[in-house]
């Protein structure tokens, strides 16, 4: 590991603070939705539209949003996604009827989803071997407010503006951070090389670490998405109880990604990755196998300590794969994201009208051994490409 001090600037902070507003009302659809679905009588599979409304918006930037980007700059797409995720929010809380709701989370992850993108390419330019580092800090300013985003709607639910109260009070926050942040430039795109406007371009092995973010993401959203609902079905908590309890998942991924932060200055990425999908799986099956609310909300913090390190990490190694095409390679990984949000949070909520949301949960346990296995397949061909190119070194006069 490198031993170059680390230093974040006001770029940093607001990155950290950007993608933490990303975060909250990305998080938050999972709380909000049983009481959308008892408002508006939806089923299961329609409540799950707005999460795979949102994920469309996630597909079309991961396919386009690097030549808006690279049209308007950095610093306007990275304001236009703040302002973007407000008025989605202002829509949806408005929204009485879920043609309204689901097309504000379509505008939410359409145009929000620039800071998914600029983020992660912006800190890896800035920082380097050391992204990794930056990437889990992010994650852990942005783990912070998703976990304020059930307590926000349990503790807004009893007041007069209800639930919509979480979204509203919130989607102001842009207007403070261009207060104090409006004149600050994201650092310019390391020079890229001819061919990088085409996928040829990234390494096959990006492609596995793509893979395994779908994988990772996919056990991500299954769990906020429905694990309110699966603890009010399931085990008898209150639904307003059950929305807050999602908070517990959330703060088990604050204390992993800032673990795992550390984590990376002393061991392996693909170690900690490795370690922590172990102990995602140890948590899910905690939490899927009892009928008791005390083991399973165990369960529920441990699968979000595992799970915390899995995104921000993965995607660190994806992107150390493509140094000279972080732009390219970050909006490729948003794709990943879209896809598991899109996917499994509708194949789930599909499930659970069929068999039922318990039996449907045995989804997540096929999504961690995948991963598990994808991770150990692309570190042994990390390992081996290392070694050839040490051998190549070493073989030059």
């Amino acid at each position: 590991m490198t031993t170059r001090t680390f230093r974040r600037d006001r770029f940093t902070w607001l990155a950290y603070l950007l993608l933490a507003f990303y975060g909250y009302f990305l998080n938050i659809l999972g709380p909000i939705t049983p009481f959308l679905k008892e408002e508006l009588n939806l089923s299961y599979t329609v409540s799950s539209l707005h999460f795979t409304a949102f994920a469309v918006g996630i597909l079309l930037v991961g396919f386009f949003g690097h030549s808006l980007i690279a049209r308007v700059g950095r610093k306007s797409a990275l304001w236009i996604g703040a302002f973007g995720i407000s008025a989605g929010a202002f829509f949806l809380l408005a929204g009485r009827s879920p043609v309204i709701t689901i097309l504000s989370s379509f505008c939410m992850g359409l145009v929000g989803s620039l800071i998914l993108v600029i983020v992660p390419s912006g800190l890896s330019d800035q920082f380097g071997e050391q992204r990794a580092v930056a990437l889990s800090e992010a994650n852990v300013v942005a783990s912070l407010f998703s976990a304020a985003a059930p307590l926000m709607v349990g503790w807004c639910a009893g007041l007069p503006g209800g639930w919509r109260l979480a979204l509203g009070s919130v989607a102001l926050a842009p207007l403070l951070m261009l207060l104090g942040f409006g004149k600050i430039n994201p650092p310019p795109p390391i020079a890229v090389q001819e061919d990088s406007s085409t996928d040829e371009s990234l390494p096959p092995l990006y492609w596995v670490y793509w893979a395994a973010i779908v994988l990772a993401v996919s056990v991500e959203f299954c769990m906020i998405s429905w694990g309110a609902d699966y603890l009010e079905k399931s085990l008898g908590l209150l639904k307003a109880n059950a929305a807050q309890a999602i908070s517990l998942f959330l703060a088990g991924m604050i204390i992993g990604r800032l673990s795992g932060s550390r984590l990376v200055h002393r061991f392996s990425t693909h170690g900690v990755v490795l370690v922590s999908v172990l102990l995602a799986g140890i948590g899910f099956l905690v939490f899927w196998m009892t009928h008791i609310a005390i083991p399973a909300l165990v369960g529920l913090f441990l699968t979000g300590l595992g799970v915390a390190s899995l995104y921000p990490l993965i995607l660190s190694l994806a992107i150390g794969t493509a140094t000279r095409q972080t732009v390219q390679a970050s909006a490729r990984a948003t794709l990943a994201s879209g896809t598991a949000i899109l996917l499994l949070p509708l194949t789930l909520g599909r499930l659970a009208d069929m068999v039922g949301i318990r039996q449907a949960y045995g989804v997540v346990a096929i999504l961690l051994i995948s991963t598990f296995l994808i991770i150990l397949i692309a570190s042994r061909k990390h390992h081996e490409l290392q070694d050839k190119l040490t051998a190549a070194s070493q073989q030059e006069p």
